[in-house]
């Protein structure tokens, strides 16, 4: 500004405006952190064990061979000084331009200040050398066990990633732009975000992914017709209203994961499995979980296949009089599923004719990404905390994923509300991630230790309701579906689990993208394509890279192998004709039950 400028008017009004609004933010802000409730030690990282177990090997390396710590160093101090001094020359010079920049490219850094600006871009610089040295460090550490080391990378590259100077309000020239455009208004937006996030969760810093305002389940999702034909206490079971003027003989009954709510598969109607599967002429149950509070601590695996998933198979027979019916397990159901089928058939229980398994692990022997999580320094902690509380909280699941992905599900959200101070977007999918669920925590407890841990249902037998069964007493004819980018539930661990099934007639389809996007697939989109091999004797890789690829959503191939298991045409059943009248409509009200933090 000028000397002899002065300021606006309006600018000031403005400035004044927003200064006020920060003092009453920052009350309501305080206020919110008071709420906080403290969270377990062994609930916010691994245990020290593991960086001692790091360190130790660090110290061994470098009294056994000090030359490749020598090395490390002189790499590492060779580039960062040289990257000073010719930052230092140009600028004695006079000249603004930054110096070379080898560093990779990383679109975190897109703004082209970061390429231009020379003292974002010694920051920019001086960061990736700085993580390129902290990893090459952990990774050639040698004498800790591969396990270890993995976890070590893992946590490893959380300090890095939060210590990005993207996630710094004076180091990140999209959030000084805009406060600078806006006049601060950018900053008390953000502000104001921020506070309402850490409101909306009782001091937890979670970013709200979606604006929470734009959706209501059973207005604006969840809105397929239909209706809650019976309850219990673990579950609504949903009957679907037909569309059609017929539909085939045999029901079908969809078992959706309890760690979210089960309108994933009926978000809106554009994308909704649910709407397509009644249009093509089925008769569809869904179940619809109780979002469990501390009165349940004493539920089990076994409650949930004697209470929810017998009970619900039985309901659904005597609905449609039917003797058997075809069932769907999704994630943590399908597991499940697979369970109780070994347990119907040490029973002799033939209710189910043919399953189909969403991006279900049943072979753990491969824990994936999520594995980082699994040791016991973290299932003890929540083994603990279930033990105090009753349940494993919405928020420890909800936090695990999320620091799966953290750049895409935490900093970058909160760089875009916090510091840009955007409006979070209306976004179907994200508002439904955001609405999670409780676990009991006697199950949460039996599913870590005896499956994710020890992984008992491939190996020695998963012990339930007396019985002893394991993946070879899966006998019906089945349909699973893998999901090539799956970080949750990889796929060639789910085809592995398969192949230990004990039926003779298998089907896997692979489809590409992720654990959501890659189930909740419509064909009217037609965005990604999947792959079919009959050869299931193939080891996961082989069977990919002999596979033939088709264009479009597996969901019409699925259908058609279903279509032949599911019995001749009938005219289309009535809600309420056998006698289960309609409790509520559907979506329900369990699903509408929130979670506390």
């Amino acid at each position: 500004m000028a000397q002899d400028e002065t300021p606006k008017t309006g600018d000031v009004d403005a400035l004044n405006a927003n200064i006020a609004r920060i003092e009453e933010l920052s009350q309501r802000l305080a206020t919110a952190l008071t709420r906080r409730k403290p969270i377990p030690p062994a609930l916010q990282g691994p245990s020290q064990e593991l960086f001692l177990k790091a360190a130790t090997a660090y110290m061994a390396e470098m009294m056994n061979n000090p030359a490749k710590i020598v090395e490390h160093q002189i790499g590492y101090w060779g580039k960062t000084l040289k990257h000073y001094v010719e930052a230092q020359q140009k600028l004695a010079k006079g000249d603004l331009a930054p110096p070379t920049d080898e560093t990779p490219t990383d679109r975190r850094f897109s703004n082209p200040l970061w390429e231009t600006n020379p003292y974002f871009n010694f920051l920019k610089q001086q960061y990736m050398l700085n993580a390129e040295a902290i990893e090459t460090a952990v990774d050639d550490i040698e004498g800790v066990d591969p396990h270890d080391h993995k976890r070590l990378e893992y946590f490893t590259r959380q300090i890095v990633d939060m210590l990005a100077p993207t996630n710094f309000l004076a180091t990140n020239p999209d959030a000084l732009e805009q406060a600078v455009a806006t006049n601060g208004e950018s900053l008390v937006r953000g502000l104001e975000n921020l506070v309402r996030d850490l409101e909306d969760h009782d001091g937890e810093m979670i970013v709200n992914l979606a604006d929470k305002d734009a959706f209501e389940v059973g207005r604006n999702l969840g809105t397929t017709k239909g209706s809650v034909v019976f309850r219990n206490r673990m579950f609504e079971l949903i009957q679907y209203a037909p569309t059609t003027e017929t539909v085939h003989n045999k029901p079908l009954l969809i078992f959706p994961p309890w760690i979210n709510k089960f309108y994933i598969l009926d978000l809106t109607e554009r994308n909704s499995l649910i709407k397509w599967i009644v249009d093509q002429g089925y008769t569809l149950f869904v179940v619809s979980w109780v979002n469990p509070d501390e009165s349940y601590g004493d539920v089990g695996m076994e409650e949930y296949v004697e209470e929810g998933y017998m009970a619900a198979i039985e309901t659904v027979k005597k609905i449609t009089d039917q003797k058997s019916i075809n069932v769907i397990g999704y994630c943590i159901a399908g597991t499940t599923l697979a369970i109780a089928l070994g347990l119907m058939k040490k029973r002799g229980d033939k209710s189910v004719n043919a399953a189909t398994f969403f991006t279900a692990l049943t072979d753990f022997s491969d824990q994936g990404e999520i594995g980082v999580f699994l040791d016991d320094d973290f299932v003890d902690g929540i083994e603990e905390e279930a033990a105090r509380t009753g349940v494993m909280k919405s928020l420890y699941m909800a936090r695990t994923f999320s620091y799966l992905r953290a750049n895409d599900l935490i900093y970058r959200p909160a760089i875009r509300y916090y510091m840009l101070g955007e409006t979070p977007p209306a976004f179907d999918l994200l508002y439904w991630n955001g609405d999670s669920t409780n676990l009991p925590g006697k199950m949460a407890t039996e599913y870590l230790r005896n499956l994710c841990q020890h992984d008992h249902l491939a190996t020695k037998g998963y012990d339930i309701a007396g019985e002893t069964v394991h993946l070879s007493d899966v006998t019906v004819p089945l349909c699973a579906i893998g999901c090539e980018t799956d970080h949750i539930a990889a796929w060639d661990s789910s085809y592995n689990g398969v192949r230990k099934m004990g039926s003779k007639n298998k089907t896997f389809i692979l489809s590409e993208s992720g654990h959501i996007a890659g189930i909740v697939n419509p064909p009217s989109k037609k965005k990604y394509g999947h792959y079919t091999n009959e050869d299931m004797t193939l080891e996961p890789q082989e069977w990919k890279g002999t596979a033939q690829f088709h264009e479009g959503s597996w969901w019409p191939r699925w259908e058609k192998w279903l279509s032949k298991r599911s019995g001749k045409q009938i005219p289309a059943r009535v809600i309420g004709e056998s006698g289960f009248e309609e409790l509520v409509p559907a979506p329900g009200l369990y699903v509408k039950v929130e979670s506390s933090d």
